[in-house]
């Protein structure tokens, strides 16, 4: 193993996902493409940076160091910082000034770092400065998509999910279709039915889809799931 991770959902209406662990080992991780935002504390050293991590459009190779701690808190589709404009973050990343102590600096004000177990209450400050907001038609539109269906017009759509995200709504379909194809492969689904269920044109149509959004080919896939059984 060459990571310990903890991870826990939220009744917090920004907030997807927290998680926080550490690297016991050197390794290079290939993240797949994320419509969604991360807020990254990472410390090494006795040091702690601050990121804000962007969506990605493709697959990212990462490196992880041996010793390295984290908390990562994944925002819901919709939440943004107006003042870190959605379309400058796109596969990129931004990293926080620090502040003296066990702070650090954002939107011109001095932050204290939030811990796993705290991180309603630091979001919750940031959405009190209007550090941090959310587009209720963009989170509503999303649902819908789940749902199957979307009550709202093309040239709406595109507006404001450019403003809030980054991304065309059409560009997030197209990757949550292609991790939805992974997470069906992984259970053991075969990928002629994947192929059915997600509504690719064909198996060639999917290959070329995970290759960009994942990083790996369907066979691939089922292969390191059947070696982590």
């Amino acid at each position: 193993m060459s990571f310990v991770v903890q991870g826990r959902t939220s009744d917090s209406p920004y907030i997807e996902m927290i998680w926080h662990g550490h690297v016991i080992r050197d390794y290079a991780p290939v993240c797949p493409a994320d419509v969604r935002w991360n807020l990254l504390f990472a410390k090494r050293d006795g040091r702690i940076r601050v990121s804000v991590e962007g969506p990605t459009t493709g697959f990212v190779p990462k490196t992880q160091s041996e010793g390295s701690e984290f908390l990562v808190i994944k925002f819901k589709l919709g939440t943004f910082m107006p003042y870190l404009p959605a379309s400058k973050l796109v596969d990129a990343d931004a990293f926080l000034p620090e502040g003296a102590g066990k702070s650090f600096c954002l939107d011109g004000s001095t932050w204290q770092f939030p811990d796993f177990d705290n991180v309603e209450i630091f979001v919750e400050r940031l959405v009190r400065q209007n550090i941090l907001v959310i587009d209720p038609l963009v989170s509503a539109a999303a649902q819908q998509a789940q749902q199957g269906h979307v009550e709202l017009s093309e040239r709406t759509l595109r507006r404001r999910f450019l403003y809030a995200t980054g991304l065309t709504h059409k560009t997030i379909q197209q990757i949550e279709r292609a991790q939805q194809a992974a997470a069906l492969l992984e259970q053991g689904t075969p990928i002629l039915d994947a192929v059915y269920q997600l509504g690719y044109a064909d198996q060639p149509h999917l290959t070329r889809s995970l290759r960009r959004f994942i990083g790996s080919t369907p066979a691939q896939i089922i292969r390191a799931a059947q070696v982590q059984v």
